[in-house]
């Protein structure tokens, strides 16, 4: 089984494609996911300071069916909508593999995790070149690997909350304040961090004897 970060260039023609290019500021971050047939609904957080324009943007587009926003704050807002063009989650679908969450978009461009058998992802790559999608691979590495890597941001944002003494006792700021910090919505930093956090600890964990011989019984 294999882990991979895959960044890839969406086609100039797709509608979120369009949108994300034309604001690049703003945080396009799939939660959830699922496609049926032809269509596609997904649960989506936009974070930045165009989030009100690309909503308005998105409600214009012909390929989105539907748009229902679910939560609103200072700068972030959850949505959740139908698309009769979810390329993306034609091609995962095409190559046998599901959404793993979660994918995000900036200028045109999506950043996600696959994990997979190599064959699968052979398919995935097969599909993508199919639908005229360039990519490049950010790791590859198999996933039963004894060192677990952290993604580049969620490196980013440790060490921006380790230096801002996030993790201090007491405490130096507020996940406020470092979200504000780091200009990343509280809510993006909160699962960004416990992610990492979470692969941290699990990673110190297996050096632990008891945890090792636990693990052995």
């Amino acid at each position: 089984m294999a882990r991979a970060q895959l960044t890839i260039d969406l086609p100039d023609s797709v509608w979120i494609s369009q949108i994300s290019a034309a604001h690049p500021d703003t945080l396009f971050r799939v939660l959830a996911a699922f496609s049926h047939e032809n269509e596609g609904v997904a649960l989506l957080e936009l974070s930045g300071p165009d989030v009100v324009e690309v909503l308005q943007a998105m409600q214009a587009e012909e390929s989105v069916l539907s748009l229902e926003p679910l939560e609103r704050d200072d700068d972030s807002v959850l949505v959740q909508f139908e698309t009769d063009e979810p390329l993306l989650l034609f091609t995962l679908r095409e190559a046998g593999l599901p959404l793993e969450p979660p994918l995000e978009l900036t200028g045109g461009k999506a950043s996600l995790e696959v994990v997979a058998p190599h064959a699968k992802l052979s398919a995935l790559r097969e599909q993508l070149d199919a639908f005229g999608m360039e990519f490049d691979v950010g790791y590859l590495y198999e996933s039963g690997d004894s060192e677990r890597l952290l993604t580049p941001r969620q490196q980013e944002l440790l060490v921006a909350a380790i230096e801002a003494g996030y993790y201090d006792t007491p405490r130096e700021c507020t996940l406020t304040e470092l979200a504000e910090e780091v200009d990343t919505a509280k809510s993006t930093l909160s699962e960004t961090l416990h992610r990492a956090e979470e692969t941290a600890i699990k990673q110190f964990a297996t050096n632990l004897p008891q945890f090792a011989d636990e693990t052995l019984a």
